[in-house]
């Protein structure tokens, strides 16, 4: 009986490998359109454009919905609310303004990203960036790179976001 019963799970065990080997081997879902592809970047652009470029906190605020999460492998969730985001992203401005942080670029790794559909709610973007130091007289320094998965909401053809999950952070060597 015992026999038997780790036959039984062995082949289980064995097909379930077998059959995940199989799935492995289809090619990814077809992108979203050309047009959504480009509207979702434009709108990734203009956001890290006003975060990183111009601190354009209102900006910020309307590109983010009212309820949007920001999760980060390193340090968990972030911010529960667009409000709270963008009041992150002020306290940042501030730090960088007064010159006890420094300014960041933020550049989209080409050829990375990838945008799907999600239904009648909006659109999944992924995708790779990298950071980098920017000093003045100094030429700029990466200092690092991470995944990055971002859900947009289409309320009504506005595109806000409505969560972040940055994940694989690494270092610059």
């Amino acid at each position: 009986m015992l026999y038997r019963t780790a036959a039984a799970l062995l082949s289980l065990l064995t097909a379930g490998d077998a059959i995940a080997g199989e799935a492995s081997t289809f090619p990814l879902s077809r992108p979203g359109s050309a047009e959504l592809s480009a509207t979702i970047e434009a709108r990734d652009k203009a956001l890290f454009a006003a975060v990183f470029e111009r601190c354009d906190i209102a900006a910020v605020r309307s590109l983010v919905t009212d309820d949007m999460e920001f999760f980060h492998d390193q340090s968990g969730l972030n911010a529960e609310s667009g409000d709270a985001f963008t009041d992150a992203i002020r306290k940042l401005c501030a730090r960088q303004a007064s010159g006890e942080d420094y300014r960041s670029r933020r550049e989209l790794v080409p050829g990375s990203l990838f945008v799907q559909p999600l239904g009648n709610y909006g659109a999944v973007e992924t995708g790779l960036h990298r950071f980098y130091r920017l000093d003045p007289g100094k030429p700029p320094r990466l200092t690092g790179e991470a995944r990055f998965t971002h859900v947009w909401k289409n309320d009504n053809g506005t595109w806000r976001l409505a969560r972040v999950v940055s994940y694989a952070h690494s270092q610059a060597p």
